[in-house]
């Protein structure tokens, strides 16, 4: 149940700071904000790693393969098509193509066992739970 909650509020909160990352961006551009943005996440990090952890930060490279280590370059492609897609569709629509994408790539994800995730069977049940998501992001997204 603490996995559900956190879940949720990881929701909220991507969906809020789209929000405030496009109204930075309307001040002042979007490769000013998305790096205030990357840096600000940076300040926090390092405070709640000095704050808790006090591990090593160089044991980040010791993963495998050396292409996870390109979460941050995806952190910032992913703030740029947040603010782009919230400016364009507004923060309803953007959000909820969003979230369809994510869980579409995530089950192709665990359904062909890329990325050292655990292939998963499938089954019907989830991919019917997609298509209905599909069916309601373009139900939401249609206009008369």
């Amino acid at each position: 149940m603490t996995g559900f909650f956190i879940a949720l509020i990881s929701g909220a909160l991507m969906s809020i700071q789209g929000i405030f990352n496009t109204q930075v961006t309307k001040a002042s551009g979007i490769w000013a904000a998305s790096s205030f943005v990357q840096l600000t996440a940076l300040l926090t990090c390092l405070g709640a790693w000095f704050g808790m952890e006090r591990g090593s930060l160089l044991k980040v490279f010791s993963v495998e393969p050396k292409y996870m280590l390109l979460g941050g370059v995806f952190g910032a492609l992913i703030t740029f098509t947040v603010v782009k897609s919230m400016a364009l569709l507004g923060p309803a629509k953007a959000v909820l193509i969003i979230v369809v994408s994510q869980l579409a790539v995530a089950y192709l994800t665990e359904l062909f066992g890329m990325f050292q995730v655990d292939r998963q069977p499938f089954e019907w049940r989830k991919a019917i739970g997609l298509a209905i998501a599909v069916a309601g992001m373009v139900l939401f997204k249609w206009e008369s």
